[in-house]
Formats: C-alpha cells, sequence, structure tokens
C-alpha cells in the first residue's frame, strides 16, 4: 500500500529564516502555528519528512551534530510528528550531490523507504528550488512566504498552517 507524504523544507517553513545559516539552538525558532499545522496534517493521514540543504557542513561553519541537534529541538518542539529528517550536507562550492535540492535524490530515498505514492503527496518550501526538486519527482507544491511575486505558482500562502488547510482540502 503506498502512502501520502508532506515533504518539508525546513528554515523558512518550520523554522523562522535568518537569511543565514541557522545552527545553534539560541537560533533555531520554530514559527507559530507550525506544530498545529503538523497536527493537523498527522491527523489528516499524511506522513510528514523534512528535506532541507545545510550546505554549511560542507563550507565547514557548523558540524552534523549541530544539525540533529536542532532537527532534536524541532521534533520536541512539535511532538515528535515528524517522521523523518533529510539533509544533504554538500554545497557545490566544495562537493557536488544529487541530494541537494533542486535535485531531488532525498525525495526519492524517502519515497522509496516509505512508499509513498507521488500523486497523492506535497511539497511545501520557500523557494525555487524546493518546488523544482519537487516537480522532478511529480509531486504538487505550495510555496509559503512572500518572496516570490505572488500568482506565479498554483498554491502561495503565507505560512505552513495556511498550506496545511490546501492540503487537507479545508480552503
Amino acid at each position: 500500500m503506498q502512502r501520502k507524504c508532506v515533504f518539508l523544507d525546513r528554515d523558512g517553513v518550520l523554522n523562522r529564516e535568518r537569511g543565514d545559516y541557522t545552527y545553534t539552538l539560541e537560533d533555531f525558532e520554530v514559527l507559530p502555528g507550525v506544530p498545529e499545522a503538523l497536527a493537523l496534517l498527522k491527523q489528516n493521514g499524511y506522513l510528514l519528512v523534512v528535506v532541507t540543504n545545510q550546505g554549511g557542513i560542507a563550507k565547514g561553519l557548523y558540524t552534523r551534530a549541530d544539525v540533529m541537534a536542532c532537527h532534536q529541538k524541532l521534533q520536541e518542539s512539535c511532538g515528535h510528528l515528524i517522521d523523518a529528517l533529510y539533509y544533504a550536507p554538500s554545497h557545490p562550492n566544495y562537493s557536488a550531490s544529487l541530494s541537494r535540492k533542486p535535485d531531488s535524490l532525498m525525495l526519492e530515498r524517502a519515497m522509496a523507504r516509505y512508499s509513498i505514492n507521488p500523486v497523492q503527496s506535497w511539497m511545501v518550501g520557500d523557494s525555487h528550488r524546493d518546488l523544482e526538486a519537487a516537480e522532478k519527482v511529480g509531486i504538487r507544491s505550495i510555496i509559503v512566504g512572500d518572496k516570490y511575486a505572488t500568482g506565479s505558482y498554483t498554491w502561495q500562502v503565507n505560512d505552513l498552517w495556511e498550506a496545511a488547510q490546501v492540503i487537507v482540502g479545508k480552503v
């Protein structure tokens, strides 16, 4: 049986986008409405999978342990609702990687591991590269925030709570 999933970018969707790398617990701030949005998606039968580029590891700015500590804080803040967290430690200036969005290997790995049906799944991101990765594997997407001009995407909403409303069909 195939399952439905919501893939989630991290910075700018789940936690506050700082414009710089977010890797310390002090700077890692879960956005308002995120725990409620994740709970709504979970109640509606969606797997929740985070897919995040973490190029600062390749740059030597922070470590895998820093990323894992932030992910632990995220899980604790959201009632451990997230089923899996994938991150791409590479950066194009340092090392090539098909995992790094806009490539789709993180999504493909999760789809294979959890038997995810792309037709029933979504990607919620805040950048073009998130949506490009979703398109490569046939997943619908929603962009959150106001980084891009309104109207250029099928779904553009303010935050994850609004995205969750669209996904579960309440909009």
